[in-house]
């Protein structure tokens, strides 16, 4: 399991805004936005539902992470998914920095990706 997510009601463009400011009312900032989308119409043709990856950081969090293990930016930001579904629904996943964390043997940083994974189910729950 590397991730958990919540389906929300709204059009895919508001969710974006909504899961912006819940990511921000919990101290993440919104570093990168690819529209997956757009890029794969535009690089290879291909039409697909909306589909946007969040790179997600709160800063914070992200200086104790880098201090722990310079190469910790390996495994950063935290990536947020939104989607539309088949059937119109709209899916927000969160990537589970506990899991990808996990990777790291440094002391700390188990118990930091746990701090980072309760503010991101804070967010999450703010969304369903």
């Amino acid at each position: 399991m590397y991730g958990f997510s919540v389906q929300v009601n709204g059009s895919f463009d508001e969710t974006i805004g909504k899961v912006t400011e819940a990511l921000a009312s919990e101290g993440f900032g919104v570093l990168t936005e690819i529209d997956v989308k757009a890029t794969l119409k535009k690089k290879i043709d291909v039409d697909r539902k909306p589909y946007t990856i969040l790179g997600a950081c709160n800063p914070k969090l992200a200086n104790q992470a880098i201090n722990a293990d310079p190469d910790i930016g390996l495994l950063l930001p935290c990536n947020v998914l939104v989607r539309e579904e088949d059937d119109g629904a709209i899916t927000v996943s969160f990537m589970d920095p506990a899991a990808v964390l996990g990777l790291v043997e440094q002391e700390g940083v188990k118990d930091l990706a746990a701090q980072v994974r309760a503010k991101l189910e804070k967010v999450r729950d703010q969304l369903g």
